[in-house]
């Protein structure tokens, strides 16, 4: 019996330009796996820097990959010990397969979806049954498939490490995907929420999500005293960090004892910091990466509990996702899809 294919976009070599549209083996699912027609796919800045080969240099020593890990789609096929889901029903891809809840083990890195594990722009993609959570209803697929990084990452930056409550104040940085989720999380606990941004055309469309101020960057280049200004000159009680690189201006920008969630880096990977700012304030810098099934579970009812929805900037055909990738470096106002089916 032939070997049914699919589609898959898998990267080559380094470079948008090395994307190319694959026929591929359907995989098969083990006893415990889900097959999962793809409805829409998601991409996050961890897949451009995969792209630029500044994510991991030795990536594609083995040959070409699928890319992306955030997925909604529909389950088609079983395996035989399967018992959490059913045909038919609607999830969404766990980004951390193996780490399903308490603190992530050495190892749980070696099984991430998009790298190095197989990614998810396909038409049909085989995880673990553990490595997936159902679709909230209330959301498209298109919008489901943007919670597996972006949202989760700016949920455990503000109710984990930040532990942002009512009446606090956090600093976000920039206007992307898990900075307008930061925001829409933020306001839905009644904090006050001050973001950066390089338009004010921006700030307003962020202020419709929850945002009580921005900081436009260019016209108020200083903008560590900006927030100091809005906040009494306390300082925020939280910065979700998207920029990276120095980081002494947002140490500048924190309160006292203050917390830093260290998660993009858009301006460098490598961190560099004031010593004596550190002095000054004595932050709770942490890094962070995404988080583990039973927080997503978790997040998932509070958006539905709030009707949280995702800001998508763009909507592409599966036959363009290189174009998505493109949209995705000229900076989107939140999430990028590709839709699949």
């Amino acid at each position: 019996m032939a070997t049914q294919k699919m589609k898959a976009w898998r990267l080559h070599q380094f470079g948008i330009e090395h994307l190319h549209l694959d026929d591929i083996a359907i995989p098969q699912p083990g006893p415990n796996d889900l097959l999962i027609r793809v409805n829409a796919v998601s991409i996050n800045y961890r897949d451009k820097a995969i792209v630029d080969g500044v994510y991991n240099p030795d990536i594609l020593e083995k040959g070409p990959i699928t890319l992306a890990s955030d997925a909604s789609g529909t389950v088609v096929a079983l395996g035989t010990d399967v018992t959490r889901f059913r045909e038919g029903d609607k999830v969404i891809t766990q980004v951390y397969t193996r780490w399903l809840d308490g603190e992530r083990t050495p190892d749980d890195p070696d099984y991430l979806l998009g790298s190095p594990l197989a990614g998810v722009l396909s038409e049909y993609i085989v995880i673990n049954e553990a490595a997936a959570v159902a679709k909230p209803e209330y959301l498209t697929d298109e919008e489901a498939a943007t919670l597996p990084i972006a949202a989760l990452t700016a949920w455990n930056a503000i109710t984990t490490v930040g532990n942002i409550r009512k009446g606090q104040t956090i600093f976000i940085q920039g206007t992307g995907g898990v900075a307008l989720f930061s925001v829409q999380i933020a306001a839905a606990l009644d904090a006050k929420v001050i973001i950066s941004t390089s338009q004010d055309e921006k700030g307003i469309k962020a202020m419709s999500l929850g945002a009580h101020h921005f900081i436009n960057y260019h016209t108020q280049p200083d903008w560590e005293l900006e927030v100091l200004k809005l906040t009494g000159g306390t300082g925020a009680d939280e910065i979700v960090e998207l920029v990276a690189g120095d980081i002494t201006r947002s140490v500048k920008a924190i309160k006292f004892g203050g917390t830093i969630a260290i998660i993009g880096f858009l301006d460098h990977p490598q961190l560099t910091v004031n010593v004596f700012s550190l002095f000054a304030k004595q932050p709770n810098i942490v890094g962070l990466s995404i988080g583990h099934r039973r927080s997503f579970e978790e997040m998932n009812a509070f958006f539905e509990q709030h009707q949280i929805r995702p800001m998508i900037d763009g909507v592409y055909d599966f036959a363009n996702a290189a174009e998505a990738f493109r949209h995705l470096s000229k900076g989107p106002f939140g999430k990028i899809v590709i839709k699949i089916s």
